[in-house]
């Protein structure tokens, strides 16, 4: 088990020594930005990143606000069981994520997924309801990068195809996103 565990660390020190900083930093400039302009900020994904994007919203909405000269506003589409729920039952699951966005967002605004393919369905939509609206779309993959990657304005890729060791890398780069407005 200790081989095991060697490997899996060494292997996650690689995804995260795979983070570039300096598109970390240009992400951080984009909140920053809609700060300042008083946009609304979307995050979401699916299974573990749905967790992340919760986990990010509540340290963007309370904790880096607590540090900044205005809150954020921010929210994080996963948190809605009933909405979801609804919408997937009523539509399709596909449709999850851009029919909130159409209730929501607004030109300007700012969009923020994490998958580690890319590929999810209902991403897809939601981004290319993004490009329609003329809202800045950010994203966090793997490796691969998937369709989302060719579309986003913005992308991050950590180079691991192992689920774990992404939604991991990804956290830790929305803890550095929350944690610039708290500490700098």
């Amino acid at each position: 088990m200790k081989n095991y565990l060697d490997h899996y660390l060494t292997e996650h020190k690689t995804a995260i020594d795979s983070i570039p900083l300096d598109v970390v930093e240009e992400i951080i400039l984009k909140f920053t930005e809609a700060l300042k302009a008083v946009r609304q900020i979307f995050v979401f994904g699916n299974g573990g990143s749905a967790a992340n994007a919760s986990h990010f919203i509540t340290d963007l909405g309370k904790g880096a606000s607590d540090k900044t000269f205005r809150r954020f506003r921010c929210m994080s589409l996963n948190d809605n069981t009933a909405w979801i729920t609804a919408i997937g039952n009523d539509y399709s699951y596909d449709d999850i994520f851009y029919r909130q966005l159409e209730n929501f967002a607004k030109e300007g605004d700012l969009v923020m997924m994490m998958s580690v393919s890319g590929n999810s369905p209902n991403l897809i939509k939601a981004i290319e309801y993004c490009k329609n609206k003329n809202i800045f779309t950010i994203a966090l993959t793997g490796k691969a990068g998937g369709k989302i990657a060719d579309l986003a304005d913005l992308v991050l890729k950590v180079h691991s195809d192992h689920y774990g060791r992404v939604e991991d890398c990804h956290m830790h780069i929305c803890h550095m996103i929350a944690y610039a407005f708290m500490e700098n």
